[in-house]
């Protein structure tokens, strides 16, 4: 039996649009959130930022199925 692959990242928000799709991802080494967002051919990752200035991170993640 194939041992399943451990992912770094895991997607904890989607939300779809006509104009686009946005994903939010989280890095479960570091628990910093990043932003996807993709519209047609184009898209964008960016970090999620605290009014500060900071990432925006998570220190608990919900169960991956």
């Amino acid at each position: 039996m194939a041992k399943k692959k451990d992912h770094r990242f895991v997607r904890v928000h989607s939300e779809s649009k006509l104009s686009g799709a946005s994903e939010i991802w989280v890095d479960k080494e570091t628990g910093v959130n990043y932003l996807y967002h993709s519209a047609g051919y184009g898209g964008g990752l960016t970090p999620l930022l605290n009014r500060d200035g900071t990432p925006v991170v998570t220190t608990v993640l919900p169960k991956e199925e």
